[in-house]
């Protein structure tokens, strides 16, 4: 490889850099393949010989960063514990290659990080023109739907422990602050086919606001937790709840305060003394909407703003009476009705806690309590700007599983979670033993000493006559010498 680099005719340095990288790939391919097979022989020879009957070799293919690694491992024959036979890879076991496919951890990190930002085709496109592995956009979206199902099981098993009482919660704090909101995403059934939007359900938990970098200016939540899914509101709000309880105990929080849009899948918390306010980025929002009138916004508004409910409850009534029509073109009674349903029907949430005369315990040191209202900004940079617009279409489940993905990023445990479900094989032996044995194998047959490549690279070369660095060593080992 390296004789026909130096041989061919003068090269761009783009075109070096591909056909080192392709090269470097090739030799990543090989060492990987002796690794697994060396790792396979060892298992082989220290099985239970009477309960694993070795039934010869299969050949298998795992996806890497550098290019799709063949290699050959044993298969065996047991027998199950209702004495049914099976066929087992005990190499596959140990890498726990059953649970998101043959795909390694870097690979599958590279490809849930990058889905995070770009479609599945660009995620494609980025893997196969970076690392050694070409992939295809349907390759991409399996291993995605499969890593998003294993988020959801974990989220079922939370639950599980919540109701037996075995969460792994075990922080106190005074107050937990949530908030709950919906993305209405364009969706699409099995044969792609456009279907009504559905709304996906996003929750943020948090104890405060940082109190040093309020002082810097910087607004920057403190514990901050995300959850989103498009699960029933039941069941989602089972996930919410195990989402706490997995973080803190529950039964020592002294007070919880949920922020919603008023929407009817928001009033069904697992604790009633929850404190619920109205969203005032949505009661913006609907008093935009439902008054055309600019005066009678800001009326509206301002009576809002000053905690008059009751004023502006009776403001809206004479306002949709005065507004009435005989045209039944004109919607604008019929609007100002709609808004004054709205905000009686959310009555209880019309002021924020801190003006119902609530007392809640003090914030911890470097923490302080705001006005809440950060779900909408939440929505938009976890999940809006990566699945709304574009002229996207989900599935149901296409939808949940990236919506774990995308949260689990937002909460900083997605490289983890990858690690858990990819990286189940850890290797003791030597690699530089691996590579020397390949290097001598590679070695091109010639008599007497010296480096085969002298007669051709015998122009002067700085690079080998500047101070000798570690990457420069590098180079001379692999190539030079």
């Amino acid at each position: 490889m390296m004789k026909t680099i130096v041989e061919e005719k003068p090269i761009s340095f783009k075109e070096l850099e591909q056909k080192i990288f392709s090269y470097v790939c090739e030799l990543g391919r090989e060492i990987t393949t002796a690794m697994l097979e060396a790792y396979d022989k060892e298992l082989a020879e220290g099985r239970d010989k009477k309960n694993y009957r070795d039934k010869g070799i299969r050949t298998t293919t795992i996806k890497t960063v550098y290019g799709e690694v063949s290699y050959g491992r044993h298969v065996y024959q047991t027998k199950l514990e209702d004495g049914k036979k099976a066929c087992v890879y005990l190499l596959d076991e140990a890498m726990q290659m059953e649970k998101i496919g043959l795909i390694s951890t870097n690979l599958a990190e590279k490809l849930a990080m990058t889905v995070t930002e770009a479609p599945y085709r660009v995620t494609a496109e980025t893997i196969s023109s970076t690392c050694g592995q070409s992939i295809s956009a349907g390759g991409v979206w399996n291993v995605m739907q499969r890593l998003g199902e294993r988020i959801s099981e974990e989220e079922e098993h939370a639950v599980k422990q919540m109701h037996v009482d075995q969460s792994e919660g075990k922080k106190e704090i005074p107050v937990l602050f949530e908030e709950m909101d919906g993305v209405w995403l364009s969706m699409q059934d099995e044969q792609h086919k456009k279907m009504k939007k559905q709304e996906m359900k996003v929750f943020t938990m948090y104890e405060g606001w940082d109190a040093e970098k309020e002082k810097q200016g910087r607004s920057s939540l403190v514990g901050k937790t995300m959850l989103a899914g498009m699960e029933k509101s039941k069941k989602f709000h089972e996930k919410r709840e195990a989402c706490i309880c997995k973080k803190y105990d529950a039964d020592e929080i002294g007070q919880r305060i949920l922020n919603g849009d008023g929407g009817s899948w928001i009033y069904e918390p697992y604790d009633p003394e929850a404190i619920f306010q109205l969203d005032r980025y949505h009661v913006y929002q609907e008093i935009t909407g439902k008054i055309r009138d600019k005066k009678a916004q800001r009326e509206i508004r301002e009576l809002f703003d000053t905690g008059k409910p009751e004023e502006m409850l009776e403001y809206i009534q004479i306002y949709a009476t005065s507004v009435e029509s005989p045209d039944e073109k004109d919607k604008s009674s019929q609007k100002a009705w709609e808004l004054y349903q709205y905000l009686e029907h959310n009555r209880e949430g019309l002021l924020p806690y801190d003006k119902r005369g609530i007392k809640i315990a003090a914030p911890p040191e470097g923490i302080l309590y705001k006005r809440m209202g950060v779900q909408e900004n939440q929505n938009c940079t976890v999940i809006t700007l990566r699945m709304k617009n574009r002229r996207m279409r989900w599935s149901v489940n296409g939808a949940n599983n990236l919506a774990k993905i995308l949260y689990q990023k937002e909460n900083k445990e997605l490289i983890e979670t990858i690690e858990r479900y990819t990286d189940g094989l850890v290797f003791t032996m030597q690699m530089q033993e691996i590579v020397e044995t390949l290097s001598a194998a590679k070695a091109p047959k010639k008599d007497g000493k010296g480096n085969p490549y002298v007669d051709v690279v015998n122009v002067h070369m700085p690079l080998l006559e500047a101070i000798q660095t570690a990457s420069r060593k590098a180079f001379k080992r692999a190539f030079c010498c």
